[in-house]
């Protein structure tokens, strides 16, 4: 965080997510096995959670392969004339990273049978929620195209609901 022209508003929700991230990677492991503060979760919550890790691992890698200015900074690349990425999974939400994100955020610790983890998890996806509206906001304001592109592709985050 903090090099290569990120918005400092950015810079902070960042660091609030590292911060966060670190604890749900504790947490769960601590929950689901050493103490077991979490029941066992039933077998078919536990294969769903493996569907939505593929469906993660699909968008996060999609993402990285379809944008190459894909940046964990919300800044505009100028000095590389970024330009609006609207094939492959850009086509399906405007923000395929955040996307495989949020899934990875519940379905492991659905994997692991950790009610914390999900709870931290959706604390987490909040953060990304507020850091998609301040980098929408900045896009528009300074991606030629964004705006004509955001008409096309209708949906954020969740396709067919945000």
């Amino acid at each position: 965080p903090g090099t290569g022209g990120q918005k400092t508003w950015d810079k902070y929700i960042i660091y609030l997510i590292m911060i966060i991230w670190l604890f749900w990677i504790i947490i769960i492991p601590l929950d689901a096995k050493r103490f077991g503060w979490s029941p066992e979760f039933p077998l078919w919550i536990k294969l769903i959670s493996i569907a939505l890790l593929l469906v993660s691992f699909y968008f996060f890698f999609n993402a990285f392969r379809d944008n190459t200015y894909l940046s964990p900074l919300v800044r505009v690349q100028s000095e590389r004339k970024q330009t609006v990425i609207s094939k492959g999974v850009y086509g399906i939400v405007r923000h395929p990273m955040y996307l495989g994100a949020v899934l990875l955020f519940i379905a492991s610790p659905m994997l692991m049978s950790s009610i914390a983890g999900i709870i931290i998890g959706l604390l987490m996806t909040l953060l990304l929620t507020v850091r998609i509206i301040g980098e929408e906001k900045m896009l528009i304001e300074e991606l030629e195209g964004y705006d004509e592109y955001k008409n096309k592709v209708k949906f954020r985050l969740i396709p067919f609901i945000w």
